[in-house]
Formats: C-alpha cells, structure tokens, sequence
C-alpha cells in the first residue's frame, strides 16, 4: 500500500489547472452548441410554417362574406382542396391549422389547437411564432390577424393558425450537435496530450537542475549557475545560492571555531601532561618532595579548572547559538536576575579586594520586563561581571547596574569595571571568539564576550562598549586605575502587568 508523502507534484498541479478549465469548458461549449444547433433548424421551417400561415390568410381574405356566413346566420368556411393538400403534405411531421371567425367562433380547423394570449394591440397581417402544446405533443405555431376583403380595422380580423410537431427541427438540430462534437471527441484527446508534452517539455530543465544539484559533491557550496536555467526559476536558485553562500560562511566559522578551541584546550591540557608527567618522574627517582608533589598538583588543578572553564564556556556559546532553545521565551524580570549574578560571585570579589555592588530597582517595584530566555539572559549577565572581575585590579570597583525607561521602550544593562578599558581600536574586536586585547596577562578563554553578543542578539538587543571614565591621553587616574570599561545592553521592554505574546 503506498503511503502518501503529502508532497505536491508541481506537474500535476499544473496540469490539473490547464485541464480543469478545458474540461469545464467542454460541458458548456455542449450546451451552447445545442442552443445554436437549435435557433439554425428553426430558422428555416419557421419559414416554411410563416408561408404556409400566411398562404392560408390570403384564402380566407379572399373568401366573400357571403361565402363566409351563411342564410341562417352560422359561420362557415371550407378549407380549399389545394390548401389542405398544402397542409398535409408533410410526411415527417403532424400539422394543425385553425380558422376563427370575427367573433372568435371557429370556422375551420382543429379545434385542439390553443389560442393565442391576448394582445394589447392587434396588426393584421402582422405574422407570429410561437411555442405550444397540441395533445401533450410540442409544437411550433405561426399566427397572424386577416382582414376579410372589404372589411377594415381591427375589430374586423379572423384569426388564422398553423402548427406543426417538432420532428425534422429535433432531427436536423441533432444532426448539427453531431456535426459539430463528435470532432470534439478526437481533438479533446489530442488537447490534453499536447499540454501533456508541453509541460514535460517545459519542466525538462527543472530535471536538468536537480540533476547537476544531484551530481554536486557534499562539500561543494559555490553558488548555482543561472545562465542555465528559465528565468521563472531564476528567484528560487538566487535564494538557493544565498543560502549556500551564508552556509559556507557558516561552516567556515565553525571550523574557524573548532580550531581555535582545539588550539586553547592543548595549553590546559598539556599543562595537566606536563605536571602529570614532572610528579611521576620525581616519584621514579626517589626525589618524592612534599612540597614539589604538592606544587604539581596545585598546577594540575589549575590547568583542570582551566580545561572545564573552557568546556563550559564552549557549551555556553553552543546553547547561545542554538535558535529553538532561544525561541522559548517567556518574562525575565531583569533586576532579579542580576542581584542572583551579583551575589553569586560576591565571594571571588571579596577574594580580589574589588567592591562589587549592584544598582537599580528592587525586585519587586521594577514596572518592566524583558521578554526572552531566563537561561540565557542569566548567561549574558555572569560573562559581563565574569570578565569584569577578571580584568579588575585588586581594590577596584565593579557595579551592576539596571536601568528602566520611564517611556516602556527599553530596560537597560550595565555593568562597568576600574580596569584598564579597551582601546577604541579594539572595542569591536574583544566581541570576537578568542580574542584577547594586547597587553594583558588575564587568564581568561577570550569566549565571553562572545557568549554575551551572541545571546543579545538572540534577544534583538543592542551591546555597546565604552569608557567608564573619560580623560584626556596620557592622563593618570590619582587611584591608579584605568579609564574602565562600561559594557552596555539594551533590551525591548513591555510592562511587567503584559502577557507575552
């Protein structure tokens, strides 16, 4: 049993369009023809009918009055021998005629045959058609008002009628439909194979397409040619290579990546082999000293905390970059967040001599919220205060700080340090993967930066870097700190009380 894929074929999709119309058509294109057929065979037996009606009045016209009524006053007509044979010559049809008197009495004739409606205005001589019923059988009725001779106005007119069944008319009309769609039968076949063939031929370069797209190899991301293809594929291929450009762009960056990180991981982890190999070497030799075995150990933990900083620090801009987990966003309050971050790393501040405080609203009065991944967001905040302390010097100063627009747009993050600062020159570089400014000796994975720019942009927010202090160059500070660092991050906001959407 074939299990269907719910793709859509876009042959048939197209073939459907073309040949529903066509067969649609057909139907009406029928009936049309059966409408025509008929006004073409009525045409001339309404002639015929017209002349015989018409032939019939001139006799009755011509009868005298005296002929037409008679001594005891009773209406009477006889239908002349060459009339009547007229009349029934048709062999293929049953003809009616009818003869009333002045008064409407019939004078000769069926009397089956019905009267015509009344009619405002009577024209005598003035010939008409119409469509009836004798005994349950149609039938077609030419009619017209005669002025018996001598007599005028039109309160003086007979009445004369023939009708005949609708035999040769339906038989002629029959003739015609077959005439006419019986062609049809051979050229609607021969319709649909010719739109069949010309849209095979027509998506033949769509196959050539996926064909060389087919033939590609996997590691072969250059763009598609468009020379080679119609010009209403042209926007699908263009989208086709913009995405294989920024897929190229993107593995690159990740094996840019990956060989920075490999490059980073060998410094810790030769540093755990050296040591590692240092204490056994000395155990070997006898040469087992307390305090050098406890020297390598030191040195062992170090370069270990330094190997599972990095691997956090790796799976931190791995979470940054993933776009579903981002997706799931929900109301972060701000402050709350970074008063958790400023007391989670009070010990390493008191440790370093660095007063690390924390300003902005309380948690509970802050009136707005930022919509996005509490995860996430608590990751942006710990690398920012994370990198302030590191390039901090003892008894410096790091401050939290969060700041709410009174207008609902935005909720601001800040977070600034008494460090060195960054060179404007840098100031773009630092958000770069392993980059370390020159000139200073901070242990440090040189991915933080990374992490925040990463997330903020997950966030749509903005990061910005500047100094905390400005002065003039070559001014020294009286404390003997830096100009600092003052990294800023600006977020949409919407009110605390608004469900996100």
């Amino acid at each position: 049993m074939a299990v269907d894929s719910g793709q859509r074929s876009l042959f048939g999709e197209i073939l459907d369009w073309m040949l529903a119309p066509l067969l649609l058509i057909w139907p009406i294109s029928v009936a049309l023809t059966w409408l025509v057929a008929q006004g073409i065979a009525s045409r001339p037996y309404d002639r015929e009918l017209g002349e015989m009606a018409r032939t019939l009045g001139l006799q009755v016209a011509s009868t005298s009055a005296a002929q037409v009524a008679g001594r005891t006053g009773k209406a009477q007509y006889a239908l002349a021998p060459e009339a009547a044979a007229l009349l029934r010559a048709d062999e293929s049809d049953t003809v009616f005629f009818q003869v009333l008197g002045l008064r409407g009495e019939l004078l000769s004739g069926d009397a089956a045959l019905p009267v015509p409606a009344d009619e405002d205005l009577i024209v005598p001589w003035e010939l008409h058609f119409r469509d009836d019923e004798v005994a349950n059988e149609r039938v077609r009725v030419a009619y017209l008002w005669v002025s018996p001779e001598g007599m005028a106005g039109a309160s003086k007119t007979m009445l004369v009628q023939v009708a005949e069944t609708l035999g040769k008319r339906s038989k002629l009309t029959n003739e015609i439909i077959k005439g006419v769609i019986l062609p049809q039968f051979v050229i609607l076949p021969l319709a649909v194979l010719l739109v069949w063939l010309a849209l095979a031929r027509g998506i033949a370069p769509l196959n050539e397409l996926q064909r060389r797209i087919r033939s590609r190899e996997s590691s072969d991301l250059s763009p598609i040619d468009e020379r080679r293809i119609p010009e209403e594929v042209a926007p699908l291929v263009r989208a086709i290579n913009d995405l294989l450009a920024r897929l190229d762009q993107s593995i690159s960056s990740q094996k840019h990546f990956l060989a920075d990180a490999a490059h980073q991981l060998k410094t810790p982890l030769a540093g755990l082999r050296s040591q590692a190999e240092l204490a056994q070497r000395e155990i070997d030799e006898g040469r087992s000293d307390p305090a050098e075995l406890k020297r390598s150990l030191q040195q062992i933990s170090l370069s270990s905390q330094r190997a599972a900083h990095m691997v956090n620090q790796l799976l931190a801009m791995a979470r940054a970059e993933d776009q579903e987990h981002a997706a799931r966003r929900e109301d972060v309050n701000l402050p709350d967040i970074a008063i958790e971050t400023v007391r989670d790393f009070v010990p390493r501040a008191f440790d370093k001599r660095i007063d690390l405080g924390f300003e902005g609203p309380d948690q509970d009065q802050s009136s707005l919220r930022v919509l996005g991944h509490p995860l996430l967001i608590r990751e942006l905040i710990r690398n920012l205060v994370d990198n302030a302390l590191l390039y901090t010097p003892f008894g410096g100063t790091v401050t939290v700080r969060v700041v709410e627009d009174p207008f609902g747009q935005v909720s601001v993050l800040q977070v600034e340090d008494s460090g060195p600062g960054v060179p404007e020159s840098e100031r773009e570089k630092v958000f770069q993967p392993f980059y370390r400014a020159l000139g200073t000796n901070v242990d440090g994975s040189g991915l933080g930066l990374a992490i925040v720019r990463e997330i903020a942009q997950q966030h749509e927010a903005e990061v910005s870097l500047d100094d905390t202090r400005l002065r003039r160059p070559g001014q020294v500070d009286p404390d003997g700190h830096g100009p600092g660092a003052r990294f800023t991050v600006r977020f949409h906001a919407h009110p605390a009380d608004k469900p996100a959407q």
